[in-house]
């Protein structure tokens, strides 16, 4: 794959984010999760939203029907023991784009749908809140034990065995479609960005908090999660190429639409939204790129886990991280994609990530709901800006 050849796929390119959006339960006071919450009380502000005929067929529905808009009830499917859908025990609602040819029309509509969910969500006294990990739970149970047929179902990809994790933990999907790479070339991606993840990851970090504690390092979700499920899924159109390993690095895709996907999953969730064109500006940069040489099949849990403890503090990390975004700022031609880096270089010379702002609060005294609300703070802001712009 020379610079050529991935260069004149520039135009072919397509970008999308995956959003899981957390709520504090105002009524209550408490963070609403599966302890608390009913899978009904997030139906009832999926049905306020609307839906759009022309995202199909490039949103992917699903079996259960539970996808069937821009947003859904994020959560653990649980199954009769013929293998019907019973049950859904829900984290929080996930907002997914449609696929966009620039990163800015992505970040867009990611905006456009959290206005819109935050719109319905507050008349029923819940409140976003941005988290990365569950501040409250440490562990989620199925309740009742599996059955059979679940049981089995859970043994047919590392994926599923590992499915109780995510009930836990919040963050995006950063999605980069490219038409046309070969399943070869899409996999050494996949590798690629594996392989650098430890470095990407603290750019995003938002999870300091565990059992309503303030944790000893940054990104809980990346401490615990990483190297039991995947850093990046890899969609492929034939089962032939698939790769095997645990986490999966390949997966098929279920649409059209996911042939050359590239799912970057690793990174904690933002709630400054251009923190994710910024991310996605340097994923694509590193898929440009032609210089690095390093390639993973799986994550490397160590490296994660020092990643997660001290982020840009690590010498090793931000040397490695400054590596990354000077080949990427190489390897872009379009300028303003350059300029999204720039936030990701301020946090790399500030030796920083947004998780010391939120222990900076609590060490200060503020409360976990004051901390987790304002971490929605810039896009209110951009809600307010843009309010006001309509109305002069």
């Amino acid at each position: 794959m020379t610079n050529t050849s991935v260069n004149d796929r520039e135009s072919l390119c397509q970008f999308g984010i995956e959003h899981e959006v957390a709520f504090w339960d105002c009524q209550a006071n408490q963070f609403a999760d599966f302890s608390n919450t009913s899978f009904q009380r997030f139906d009832r502000l999926i049905d306020q939203l609307p839906e759009y005929a022309s995202d199909y067929p490039q949103l992917r529905i699903g079996d259960m029907n539970i996808k069937r808009k821009r947003w859904y009830i994020e959560g653990y499917e649980r199954f009769s023991e013929t293998g019907a859908l019973t049950d859904c025990v829900p984290k929080g609602i996930e907002i997914r784009t449609t696929l966009q040819p620039t990163i800015a029309g992505a970040v867009a509509e990611l905006r456009e749908s959290f206005r819109l969910l935050s719109a319905v969500a507050e008349p029923d006294g819940l409140q976003p809140v941005l988290v990365s990990f569950n501040p409250v739970q440490s562990d989620f149970v199925p309740q009742p034990p599996l059955n059979r047929y679940e049981q089995d179902r859970r043994q047919t990809s590392p994926e599923k065995r590992t499915a109780h994790i995510p009930l836990l933990t919040y963050g995006p999907d950063l999605n980069f479609s490219v038409r046309g790479l070969s399943p070869e070339a899409l996999i050494r991606v996949g590798k690629k960005l594996t392989y650098y993840s430890p470095a990407i990851v603290p750019f995003s970090f938002s999870s300091p908090f565990y059992e309503h504690k303030l944790w000893s390092g940054l990104s809980v979700r990346t401490h615990l999660r990483t190297g039991k499920r995947p850093a990046v899924m890899v969609f492929l159109k034939q089962s032939e190429d698939l790769v095997a390993s645990s986490p999966s690095l390949t997966k098929i895709a279920r649409l059209p639409a996911e042939v050359g996907r590239i799912e970057f999953k690793a990174c904690d969730s933002c709630g400054d939204f251009s923190l994710y064109g910024s991310l996605l500006a340097l994923i694509k940069g590193l898929v440009l790129d032609q210089t690095l040489p390093g390639l993973a099949l799986v994550p490397d849990a160590e490296a994660h886990q020092q990643s997660a403890r001290y982020g840009f503090q690590d010498t090793q990390l931000r040397n490695q991280a400054t590596l990354l975004l000077t080949a990427a700022e190489q390897a872009l031609t379009d300028e303003q994609e350059k300029t999204l880096l720039r936030p990701l270089w301020r946090l790399l010379y500030q030796e920083t990530t947004p998780a010391q702002e939120m222990r900076d609060r609590w060490q200060a005294g503020e409360s976990l709901v004051n901390i987790l609300s304002a971490g929605y703070r810039s896009e209110t802001a951009v809600e307010e800006s843009q309010l006001v712009a309509g109305h002069s």
